[in-house]
């Protein structure tokens, strides 16, 4: 699915747009969690053609799309970003949006539009 399709669905705004090809580019699947331990850990592959959808809204959300090679963040509940955060997100050049969507529902709502989970290493999950 184009990332304009997903912000069209998830009636996101656009904080921070590094490249605007973004908006053409084709994503496949997301994560969604608070713990960017968790992103860490559990994201194997797929990072380029993956949405992380995250309330968490601090320079550790920044930090884990950045060293996951992620280029595709949405911010959920409608959280605003502190001046901080939003003169940082330009040195991290990753693609940022907000939706008022929970995450619960942010996910529900690409799941039934196609885009599929990440697969996670099944062998942490054991």
């Amino acid at each position: 699915m184009k990332a304009k399709e997903i912000v069209e669905l998830l009636n996101a705004k656009a904080i921070y747009i590094y490249d605007e090809s973004l908006l053409e580019k084709d994503y496949n699947f997301a994560f969604s969690s608070d713990l960017m331990s968790d992103c860490l850990a559990l994201i194997s592959h797929n990072q380029s053609e993956l949405v992380l959808l995250t309330g968490l809204c601090n320079i550790q959300s920044l930090r884990t799309a950045e060293m996951l090679d992620i280029d595709f963040l949405v911010i959920t509940r409608g959280k605003k970003l502190d001046q901080e955060i939003l003169e940082s997100i330009s040195e991290f050049n990753i693609n940022t949006f907000s939706t008022a969507y929970t995450s619960f529902e942010a996910s529900g709502i690409l799941y039934t539009n196609g885009i599929k989970a990440t697969d996670v290493d099944k062998e942490i999950l054991s």
